[in-house]
């Protein structure tokens, strides 16, 4: 086989339509335009959507919902799932090697949600205040 001897097989490629060839062809005149109107004309178009001047669809229905991309990438801990680890020092690696955070997970907020009884030290994570409050009460700090 050659470069030069490839070609498309049969029926792939489609004859374009011959326009403006007399009446015979069908497609004579007004080559398959119509009479007038903007559409008729060479560089006649208008933009998708538009209605005449009419307020269009998307304009007309109301605008509604929000998806924050902040919150896909952030998870919730509780006091509860910090008081099983065994660690004094909780960062957001340490969360993740534990597997209580996916691997996707980019932001973490510590919820006071549970007790806590045993002191740890917060670096790095986000804390609510009643959280924040129940570390602060079982000895902990958070940094």
């Amino acid at each position: 086989m050659r470069l030069n001897t490839i070609s498309a097989a049969p029926g792939a490629r489609k004859k374009g339509k011959r326009v403006g060839r007399g009446i015979g062809s069908g497609l004579g005149k007004t080559c398959g335009r119509g009479h007038k109107g903007q559409k008729s004309r060479a560089g006649g178009y208008h933009k998708v959507g538009f209605e005449g001047g009419q307020m269009p669809l998307q304009r007309r229905l109301p605008k509604f919902g929000f998806n924050s991309y902040k919150a896909r990438v952030t998870e919730q801990v509780t006091l509860t799932e910090i008081s099983s680890l065994a660690e004094s020092i909780v960062t957001f690696a340490v969360l993740k090697e534990k597997g209580l955070l996916k691997h996707t997970t980019k932001y973490a907020k510590i919820f006071a949600s549970g007790k806590i009884e045993n002191p740890v030290t917060i670096k790095g994570l986000i804390v609510t205040a009643g959280a924040k409050a129940a570390i602060e009460q079982a000895g902990g700090t958070v940094e």
